[in-house]
């Protein structure tokens, strides 16, 4: 099969990621093989290529917005059938028995496996998945509209579960990338008003048209204070303004995996008045299928630029330099 492979973290711009032929993966008791119809290409998959995370595994396929068809079943694999479409997300394996499993929350687990870093992912023409890990997915969306519901998607809808918002309530998007416009739209289908920061023209705009009440720079405040906030860009500069725009009592999630470090917090300014500053850890495969149920009820449809697998570093470079004109998405077929 074609794979573009990660030998060596480098910097996008000297295109680290090398096409290859590459052993179709054989799946093992449990698993499922895909034939991969696209892969959407996430900041994630950006900081691994470029070392700002480290890979579990090296050399190492990326890629874990996954969306195929099951082309060959392991020992014992009975959740699907050949020919169905399938979805796989960050979240690999986890042990099931740590204490943090027990208490349902997989995300959290000591022992937790991640897809495209202890295992290859999705850009190359197949890959292979434990079937209880994997997502049944219809076909009201092409592949293509499917896949970045698969990180962006649940992991904004994780962010947003955070917030603790009830309906009526105003949330601040910090950063306005992929997932922030999919939980922008998450937002509204709830009833929840959205106000965009980004030091973006662009990104500004497109907030604008999915509805956001007001749309500012980062260091701008909100024309009202916010009843919670998420943080997208992994900027820690940008920590602080967010908890200036939120009322009392609320809440700031930090939603990225990586981020640069904050910048001294002025507890009376910051953090007094019972705000809450919390994080996001991947999510469990409960959210995924939250989410994927309510995207289909909120009739969520993700703007997508198609790239074929060999453009792969084209893509991540165009994702770091903020071109793309909504979330790319690799052709892998």
């Amino acid at each position: 099969m074609r794979a573009q492979l990660l030998t060596e973290p480098a910097p996008i711009a000297s295109g680290p990621l090398d096409l290859c032929d590459h052993p179709d993966p054989e799946p093992g008791p449990g698993e499922v093989r895909l034939r991969i119809e696209a892969c959407a290409v996430c900041r994630t998959d950006l900081h691994l290529v470029e070392g700002d995370i480290p890979a579990a595994k090296l050399p190492v396929i990326p890629g874990h917005q996954i969306v195929g068809t099951v082309e060959q079943t392991g020992f014992e694999a009975r959740r699907f059938q050949l020919g169905d479409r399938v979805g796989v997300a960050w979240l690999r394996r986890t042990c099931q028995r740590c204490d943090a499993c027990r208490r349902k929350q997989e995300n959290l687990c000591p022992h937790s496996e991640y897809t495209g870093s202890h295992a290859d992912g999705g850009y190359a023409e197949s890959c292979v998945v434990d079937e209880h890990y994997a997502y049944p997915l219809g076909d009201t969306l092409s592949a293509f509209e499917t896949a970045p519901l698969l990180c962006s998607g649940i992991i904004g809808y994780r962010a947003l579960q955070r917030t603790e918002l009830s309906p009526g309530e105003r949330v601040g998007l910090f950063g306005f990338g992929s997932s922030a416009c999919l939980v922008a739209r998450l937002a509204r289908h709830r009833g929840n008003p959205f106000y965009a920061f980004s030091r973006g023209e662009g990104r500004r705009a497109e907030a604008k048209q999915l509805g956001a009440e007001w749309t500012g720079d980062p260091t701008e405040s909100p024309p009202e204070l916010l009843d919670g906030a998420i943080v997208f860009a992994p900027s820690g500069n940008v920590v602080p303004p967010a908890l200036r725009a939120i009322r009392p009592g609320g809440r700031v999630v930090l939603a990225g995996i990586h981020m640069s470090d904050l910048p001294s917090l002025d507890y009376e300014r910051h953090l007094f008045h019972e705000k809450t500053l919390t994080s996001v850890e991947a999510n469990t495969r409960a959210d995924g299928e939250a989410f994927l149920e309510e995207a289909l009820a909120a009739k969520i449809q993700p703007r997508v630029q198609v790239f074929p697998l060999e453009r792969a570093n084209e893509a991540l470079a165009a994702l770091a330099g903020g071109e793309l004109e909504g979330t790319a998405v690799l052709d892998c077929r």
